[in-house]
């Protein structure tokens, strides 16, 4: 009998251990999850026994199959309804940058019981890896990349935070944030300290203390564990890990637990002032004093707009009805090429002057012959091919009373937000709005006639007298 080839065999191996972790193990009460024999690691998820595989037989995608396991079910029975309830504010939270938790059931049998619960699948690791492997090729971050992340950490922070009452991370370390192939960022474990918060001591048992993990203690303030949370532990947590984002690594010099003198070192090592400032002051030691998630997006390291952008975007905003559609392109025909249109003077210094010439090319062009100029071609916008699953509007009159102010939030079948605002003129109807939003790219086509029905039926609302 012929032995097979070591590469042969190893194959078959290798397959023969794919079909089991894709044996299937369980199923959901409603059959749409499937739990397979694979266990997944999605960084440090504390208080969560058994994490697997699983998969969403209607989306047809991935998903993690988690299990908080109970042993005593007598006192379990016991606080059966606040878990629910817990449960139910956690299916909530719908952000793009937080792990969606999609369901949850209990499960109680014999002398235990479990919750099981499904969260979205997160395969492209965790930001502690990320670092690692650009460290390798990279000696400091790219500062463009750092502002992105830090912005979407702080828009979802800002939310949890936002929520009645405000939900408290309580376990952000670069184990639980994860970064997606396309730079997405999501944050993993929000549920980690409801567990802790909400489940009674006596049901404690198997939530493990997040601070066990000695080498994620500097992630933590010094208050924590203290007093009760706020919302300013998850801050200073957050200034830790934009410290290690900008650093890539804080060094520990073969210790287990990150040091004070290590840390520091990674400060003074910070050559952004703005940086500097912007890391600092979430890291300052009174609670009270850190800034809030929501201050922090607004913070000129991470949110500027040139003064003179402003300014000029003010100025065109406030008086957009006035002027024609074309008016960038007739002005700048009109323009002297050598005039000076803003200046910068310094005392002791060379100053900067803006001139027409230097506006793009596109923009700065001289007028073609009438004569060889063609038709022009209209500018092409994306398609939108993302349905509308849900709309929010909001109009509110002006200071002076003269004009409305309309507000659209719609939500896209992939979760995002888009809010868009507009003041209305007299002469607008919402047929017309739909159809220009369908021909900038904002929305699909076949949503055109529903969000003109939606915005029709708001105007009527707001603009009707009260009877």
């Amino acid at each position: 009998m012929a032995v097979p080839e070591p590469d042969v065999r190893l194959a078959q191996e290798k397959e023969e251990e794919s079909e089991e972790e894709s044996e299937i193990l369980e199923e959901s009460p409603c059959g749409r999850w499937q739990k397979r024999r694979e266990q997944v690691n999605q960084g440090n998820m504390p208080g969560i026994q058994s994490t697997f595989l699983a998969m969403d037989t209607e989306e047809g995608v991935e998903v993690v199959w988690n299990e908080l396991l109970f042993t005593d079910k007598k006192a379990f029975k016991a606080h059966e309804e606040k878990i629910k309830t817990m449960f139910e504010q956690l299916v909530l939270v719908d952000h793009p940058n937080i792990v969606k938790l999609h369901k949850y059931w209990l499960d109680v049998k014999d002398l235990k019981a479990r919750v099981i619960f499904i969260t979205e699948y997160v395969s492209s690791g965790s930001l502690k890896q990320f670092l690692k492997k650009t460290k390798k090729n990279h000696k400091a971050m790219n500062a463009r990349a750092w502002k992105r992340w830090c912005t979407q950490i702080l828009s979802a922070l800002s939310f949890l935070h936002s929520c009645d009452p405000p939900i408290i991370h309580g376990n952000l370390t670069s184990d639980t944030i994860f970064i997606q192939h396309n730079g997405l960022i999501k944050i993993g474990s929000v549920w980690h300290r409801v567990f802790a918060n909400a489940i009674p001591d006596d049901l404690r048992s198997p939530i493990r203390i997040e601070r066990e993990e000695i080498r994620n203690l500097h992630f933590f303030p010094p208050e924590y564990g203290q007093k009760a949370d706020e919302t300013a532990v998850d801050i200073f947590s957050f200034g830790m890990c934009a410290l290690e984002m900008a650093v890539l690594e804080i060094q520990t010099n073969g210790d287990t637990r990150v040091s004070e003198e290590a840390i520091m070192r990674a400060r003074h090592s910070l050559d952004d002032p703005n940086m500097r400032e912007f890391i600092l002051s979430c890291l300052t030691l009174n609670p009270e004093k850190r800034p809030t998630a929501n201050n922090l997006l607004f913070h000129r390291v991470l949110f500027e707009v040139h003064s003179l952008k402003l300014l000029a975007a003010h100025c065109f905003i406030n008086n957009q009805y006035l002027m024609p559609e074309n008016v960038v392109e007739e002005k700048i025909k009109e323009l002297d090429l050598n005039m000076v249109m803003a200046e910068i003077r310094r005392e002791g210094q060379p100053g900067a002057q803006w001139r027409p010439h230097t506006l793009p090319r596109a923009l700065s062009q001289p007028p073609e012959d009438p004569q060889k100029a063609k038709t022009p071609t209209p500018e092409p916008f994306d398609v939108e091919t993302r349905k509308v699953v849900q709309m929010q509007c909001n109009m509110e009159l002006n200071e002076d009373k003269t004009q409305w102010h309309l507000t659209l939030l719609l939500i896209l079948e992939d979760k995002l937000h888009r809010q868009l605002s507009y003041d209305l003129l007299p002469t607008d109807n919402s047929k017309d709005l739909a159809m220009e939003l369908v021909h900038y790219g904002f929305i699909h086509e076949d949503d055109c006639e529903k969000l003109a029905n939606f915005l029709e039926n708001a105007f009527h609302k707001y603009r009707s007298p009260p009877l």
